[in-house]
Order: structure tokens, then sequence, then C-alpha cells
């Protein structure tokens, strides 16, 4: 009787794989590119980009053998695309520029509005702040801007006499920048394409964000003019995609990964939001919007799984009255997964940053 492989198998194997001297495996740092699985052959597809061509001989040999070990598999076939370090870059990411001050500026996306987007970025922020590293939360959504009510703050810039530079909001120790604190309550962001690319270059260009290590940015859901505008002129650290677990958020999810690896900006996880409801009363588990999307996804992409937030009523009332719960709640579970998520971002960002 045959034995079937499966292809979890397959990247399970290669996910004890590691990239030559690093602990981290070749899986997450996104080199498996395509598995096919005929009968007892299994055929592995991997991109790599290095000069050293040691590594790609030591990745095809630790792959080849890791595989061979599973029952059923007789011939395994690994083929590496290799890429010059220097000539991976594309014409949108040349042109972009760091900001002044900052070290690293990271991408909170989402591929359809409603997954809590926002809820993550500014939770995400305030974890980082509490980790001791200086943080700037900019609003990028000029259409629905909701960090102010997030952080209960209807403040209104100004911008310094002398230097010109728009002097962001202070709140919680974090240096916040909205539409929402330029226009009047309720009042719509009427705006056509180049006026939001002209915001959007204010928002991070002339607003005096000062020495930081992060500056998170909270974009719209889709892949429309902000995005664009950010790709293709700001040096991105990385991108961070906020999904639900049900396929209609992943299906959008897979289009902003898309378009951050079309410039080369790095995904450095997913973070699933509304995972599941914990009722506080008899603490059953209930998968609302199903179970097991976001790791599904992020194994498909070679990413990681930053996290899981469940649906919660107290970090629902902690948004609503202007405290993240990361700071309302802080020895709290939810509380504990932000301060996880940003643990893990840390550490992909050294990684991302060895490989230079």
């Amino acid at each position: 009787m045959n034995t079937i492989i499966h292809e979890a198998q397959v990247r399970s194997q290669l996910a004890s794989v590691r990239y030559p001297g690093f602990s981290r495996d070749i899986v997450s740092f996104g080199l498996v590119k395509e598995i096919r699985i005929e009968g007892s052959t299994v055929q592995i597809q991997m991109a790599l980009t290095t000069a050293d061509v040691a590594v790609p001989q030591k990745i095809k040999a630790d792959s080849e053998a890791a595989v061979q070990a599973i029952p059923g598999v007789e011939n395994v076939i690994v083929r590496i695309d290799i890429h010059a370090p220097a000539k991976a870059v594309t014409a949108p990411a040349a042109t972009a520029a760091g900001i002044p001050g900052v070290k690293h500026v990271i991408a909170i996306a989402s591929g359809k509005g409603g997954v809590g987007k926002s809820t993550v970025a500014s939770n995400l922020a305030m974890a980082l702040e509490q980790a001791g590293r200086s943080v700037g939360l900019c609003d990028c959504d000029l259409y629905g801007p909701s960090v102010g009510l997030m952080f209960g703050t209807s403040e209104r810039p100004y911008a310094d006499t002398e230097t010109g530079q728009i002097q962001p909001i202070e709140k919680y120790g974090l240096r916040l920048m909205s539409m929402g604190f330029l226009l009047e309550d309720g009042a719509p962001a009427v705006l056509r394409g180049p006026m939001v690319t002209k915001y959007t270059q204010q928002f991070l260009r002339q607003v005096d964000w000062g020495d930081l290590d992060f500056l998170i940015l909270d974009l719209p859901p889709g892949t429309g003019d902000i995005q664009l505008t950010i790709v293709q002129t700001v040096a991105l650290a990385g991108a961070v995609i906020v999904t639900t677990p049900q396929e209609v958020a992943l299906i959008d999810a897979r289009k902003a990964v898309s378009m951050f690896q079309k410039v080369n900006v790095p995904v450095l996880g997913i973070v699933e939001n509304m995972s599941y409801f914990q009722c506080p009363s008899d603490g059953k588990r209930y998968d609302i919007f199903g179970s097991g999307g976001g790791q599904r996804e992020a194994d498909r992409l070679g990413v990681r799984l930053l996290g899981q937030i469940p649906i919660d009523i107290a970090t629902r009332e902690a948004g609503d009255r202007g405290l993240p719960v990361t700071a309302a709640d802080r020895g709290g579970a939810v509380a504990g997964q932000f301060e996880e998520i940003a643990k893990a971002l840390m550490r992909g960002l050294e990684m991302e940053h060895s490989l230079v």
C-alpha cells in the first residue's frame, strides 16, 4: 500500500532546517515558494537572496535530508533560485527614503476594513512603548481616522513657528498624528487623489516625530493611493498584516501581502484578530469566525503568525473610552498577547537586519 505524502508533512520537515548561521528556519524566512508532490517524489522550489554560494548548497542538502525522512518519500528534488543582493531592489523602492530620526517604520495593513487593524496598531504601539521603546503612531486612514478616539484626545496639533514642523499630540508616552485631529467632530475628509498624497506626505515628512525607535503606520484597508504613496516613498522596515480567521478576510489579506512583496517590503507576520471568544462565565471557547485561518495563511505565505487576539469585551470598552487595553489592563490576557506580538516583531526585525 502506497503511503500518501501531505504538503503539511513536507513543510513541517522543512521548518526544522535552519538558515546557516541563524536559529531561524527557512520556512519562517519565506524561502519556500512551492511544494509539489507526485507519488513518492517531492519537488521543492525555493528563492534566496545571497552572495555566499555555500548558503544555498547547505540549505539544499539539509532540506533533502529532512524531507527524505518522511515515510514514503523516495525522491527529493530541491531547486533554488538565487538572486544577488545588489539586484533585489525595484524601481519604486529605489526612491523610498527613511524618515529623519526614526529607526524603524512599520506598516500595519489589512486587505479589508472591519478586521480591527486600528485596535491592533494602537495596542502594538503601546506594547512597544511599555517595552521601553520610543514610539510614534501615525493614523494614515485619512477618510476614517480613529486614533483620536482610541487614545481619548481631540487636541489640535500646531506648527512650530521657527521650523514649520507640525508638533504631534503626545498621549500615554506615544507621539500621535491623525486627520481626526484636524477635522471638526463628525466632519468628513473630502479629498481627491492629489490631496490624499499631499496629506500623507505631510503626516510623514512634516511632523516633528523626533527620535523614535518605531513609527507605526495605521494604514487604511485595501491597496489604494495612500498605500502606494507610502510604499513608494518611505523606506519601510516591514509590514504586519491584520486579518480575521474567516476566508473572506484572508482573500483580501493576500492582496495586501502581494502589494508589499512586489515592492520588496518584508512581511514581518500576520496578526489574527477576533480569533475566538472565550465566554467569561464558563471559560468555553467559541470560534465565531472559524479557526486556524491565520495560521494556515501564515504557513502558505511562509511568514509567522505573530499572535491571535480574541474578541474581548474589555478590549472594546477600553478602546471606546480612549485607553488601549494594553494600558487599561496591563497584566491581562489580551495585553499579554500584544506584549508577545511586540516581542516577536522586534525579534523579526533583528533577523531581517542580520540578513542584509
